[in-house]
């Protein structure tokens, strides 16, 4: 009885009667049956659909693949595909530049049946060609293998965007042999008639020499065209498999754009030679070709300042006008009294080795240096520079409240610039990110303000 007693008061004491506890018990039921319901119909990890089989959600031994929908799981079989097709094919291609030097470059330079001047003319570039192919297929494998030893059979991992972006420079270089593609198959033709042992060796190759699968040289000669061309294909088929919130969506779009720009610009200079052959067809619209011009000024631009493809970024580019005042009398009279001409205008940021994806970002990077290159317009078909590049840590970028149009830029010691676009927006847009990285770069800047000379006057002070 007392212990009776103790316990009623105990359990009055703990203020749960016995109608709250069974609600208690009831809620926490039907919380487990919510969990056991959504552990039965758990979104897919890809998409967020909930259209997974439930009978297989526990039985199934593979857990991620378990968590997907039946769309989802399709389209990583066929991403799987797409970048294994990716991997083979380029493979398949070092093979054929590697029979090129094997079986033609290599004998025919031994037995003296060509002078070196002649293999460079019927060859062009192929050996940067398989030096950049070796590396980049190594780079490919290393990730599809450290895939498969990390368990991620869906190669998942394996971002060939990124890898794409990272050796970009190789299309320089297919631009290189694709121009050169007419002239030597040109010299080929008229070597081959002129020498006879030559022409000997090549049927002779061509019929028993079983690696080159009865295939002449000059079929060999158009792997690389054969390659670039069927790069955007290929990035095309990864980007239709992948969602696009996986990490490498934007840099597979960003490669295809890449390439489709610089096969546009091969076929633009195949045109202005003479040449009736092109690549291939691409949309001719304005976009394009304004990317395709960019192709060509970035070309120039990077000969200049001499900086590593990989380490630059090109921030931005495009027309502006641009007018030299004299001895900053314009201040007072405005810019009305500036005569402006046409100029093409490019804003280098030469930084760290980091990841293509990060260098786009909005953040400030590791910046080693940037510089602005002014190019007059087209003249010719070639591109010719108004001056030496501008360092921006040599340079006071500043604005004038009466001149909002415009944009002054001062080299210190040298001369003064001044800068405008079109559209007032973006000469806004131009002058925030001119006067960002030239704030990053000189820090004896923010100790005068950003003024080149502490005996400015304030009324002439730019903000």
């Amino acid at each position: 009885a007392i212990r009776t007693k103790s316990a009623e008061v105990e359990r009055a004491d703990s203020g749960i009667s016995q109608m709250s506890a069974r609600k208690w018990r009831n809620r926490a039921s039907e919380t487990l049956s919510s969990l056991q319901a959504w552990e039965a119909h758990r979104p897919c990890t890809d998409c967020g659909e909930r259209d997974l089989p439930v009978e297989t959600d526990m039985q199934n031994c593979n857990q991620r693949r378990a968590d997907l929908c039946e769309k989802c799981r399709k389209r990583r079989t066929e991403r799987k595909e797409s970048v294994l097709e990716f991997v083979n094919t380029e493979a398949s291609y070092g093979e054929d530049l590697r029979i090129i030097k094997e079986e033609f470059y290599l004998p025919m330079q031994a037995a003296g049946l060509l002078s070196q001047e002649q293999l460079l003319g019927v060859f062009s570039n192929f050996q940067e060609l398989i030096d950049l192919n070796e590396n980049f297929l190594e780079i490919l494998q290393e990730e599809i293998d450290q895939a498969f030893d990390q368990g991620d059979d869906d190669l998942m991992t394996v971002c060939i965007g990124e890898i794409f972006l990272e050796f970009v420079n190789m299309l320089p270089a297919f631009q290189t042999y694709c121009l050169q593609q007419s002239s030597s198959v040109n010299m080929l033709n008229a070597l081959e008639k002129e020498k006879e042992l030559l022409r000997i060796f090549l049927n002779v190759s061509q019929n028993d020499n079983t690696a080159l699968r009865r295939m002449n040289l000059r079929s060999f000669l158009m792997a690389p065209l054969q390659r670039v061309t069927k790069y955007p294909l290929l990035l095309s088929r990864i980007i239709k498999a992948t969602t696009e919130y996986h990490p490498d969506h934007g840099s597979l779009r960003e490669a295809k754009s890449r390439i489709e720009s610089h096969l546009e610009h091969i076929n633009m200079k195949t045109k202005q030679e003479g040449n009736t052959w092109t690549l291939r067809s691409f949309r001719q619209d304005s976009k394009k070709k304004r990317e395709v011009i960019n192709i060509e000024m970035r070309e120039t631009a990077l000969k200049t300042v001499g900086w590593l493809r990989e380490e630059t970024r090109f921030v931005m580019e495009g027309s502006l006008q641009l007018a030299q005042p004299p001895d900053g009398q314009w201040v007072k009279k405005g810019s009305k009294t500036l005569k402006f001409q046409n100029m093409q205008v490019l804003l280098l940021v030469n930084m760290k080795r980091v990841s293509e994806s990060s260098l786009e970002s909005a953040e400030p990077g590791p910046v080693k240096d940037a510089v602005l290159v002014l190019i007059r317009d087209k003249n010719n078909g070639k591109f010719h520079l108004l001056r030496e590049p501008l360092r921006l840590s040599n340079c006071i970028v500043s604005t004038d409240p009466d001149c909002d149009d415009t944009f002054e830029l001062i080299e210190i010691r040298r001369e003064a610039f001044v800068f405008r676009d079109s559209d007032r927006a973006r000469t806004h847009h131009w002058f925030r990110q001119i006067r960002r990285y030239s704030r990053e770069l000189g820090s004896w800047k923010k100790r005068r303000n950003a003024l080149p000379n502490i005996m400015i006057s304030t009324p002439h002070t730019r903000p």
